[in-house]
């Protein structure tokens, strides 16, 4: 069986790459430490090191905000947030404009509703 070779993506290199992005601003170092994520995010031969990474607040951080890698197991496990209910759409009325005190629906008086009590 050939052996595969060793990762050339270090975790240490990453966390470098965010901590200089966190404290500089670096765009290129964010961009080069976002690309060593995805890679170890999305190729199932590095998805170990990938969650060892994620113990790391700026790494888990980044996951979060850019690489969604949550959203995409969800997906592979068949986990469905459920479907929102569609928005009501409001029917133009015909005549007079209903002032703003009209439109609100009252509560019934308090000897109208159940005692929670009881």
């Amino acid at each position: 069986m050939a052996r595969t070779p060793p990762s050339r993506i270090s975790q240490a290199r990453i966390l470098a790459d965010l901590r200089l992005a966190a404290r500089r601003g670096d765009r290129a170092a964010l961009a080069l430490a976002l690309d060593r994520m995805r890679t170890l995010a999305h190729s199932p031969r590095y998805w170990e090191k990938y969650l060892m990474l994620l113990a790391n607040p700026l790494a888990r951080l980044v996951d979060l905000l850019v690489i969604k890698q949550g959203e995409r197991v969800a997906h592979q496990k068949g986990w469905k947030l459920p479907r929102p209910a569609p928005a009501r759409t409001a029917k133009p009325r015909k005549g007079k404009a209903v002032p703003a005190k009209a439109r609100r629906r009252r509560s019934e008086p308090a000897g109208m509703q159940p005692s929670l009590f009881e």
